[in-house]
């Protein structure tokens, strides 16, 4: 494994655990050169899922570009990078679990807004806002106004349910 901070090809693992259900490794590593330390992650390598864009085009399955999404959405928000990268592997692994070959991009967003929608609102409305590719206020607002009923719907449910 090189380094990320000088390219040296010699390292060696820290600490070692399964990450989250069990599906991955994580891996603590200090390069021998530059004792500089950082993380890596071993995943069970699968028949590649194609993720159709929106334009037709077909490209692998790439966790970077939720993770990057993500981190983005979530910017100044109190979200952890360990919720992050749990709520990617979730997404994932319904994925792999879900579809065959191919997964079109409209379902990963799907599927990434309802689990965003529970872990913070304002990342879920940012994330939404690039997602849904708003035309104008009044599609934003809509979208806005569903969030809040749906909320309203689940809070009165609780109450009557006391």
């Amino acid at each position: 494994m090189k380094c990320p901070s000088c390219n040296y090809k010699e390292t060696k693992v820290i600490d070692s655990r399964l990450s989250g259900e069990g599906n991955s490794v994580r891996r603590r590593r200090e390069c021998l050169k530059c004792q500089h330390r950082f993380t890596t992650y071993e995943f069970v390598e699968q028949v590649p899922l194609m993720v159709i864009k929106r334009d037709g085009r077909r490209q692998p399955f790439d966790r970077k570009r939720i993770i990057s999404g993500l981190l983005k959405a979530c910017e100044k928000r109190p979200v952890s990078i360990d919720t992050i990268e749990a709520l990617v592997n979730e997404v994932e692994r319904y994925v792999q679990k879900n579809f065959d070959r191919e997964v079109h991009t409209q379902d990963i967003g799907e599927i990434m807004m309802e689990k965003l929608a529970r872990l913070d609102e304002v990342a879920y409305v940012r994330f939404a806002s690039v997602y849904r590719q708003f035309r104008d206020v009044n599609q934003f607002m809509q979208e806005l106004k569903g969030m809040l009923d749906k909320e309203k719907i689940g809070k009165s449910a609780k109450t009557s349910s006391d």
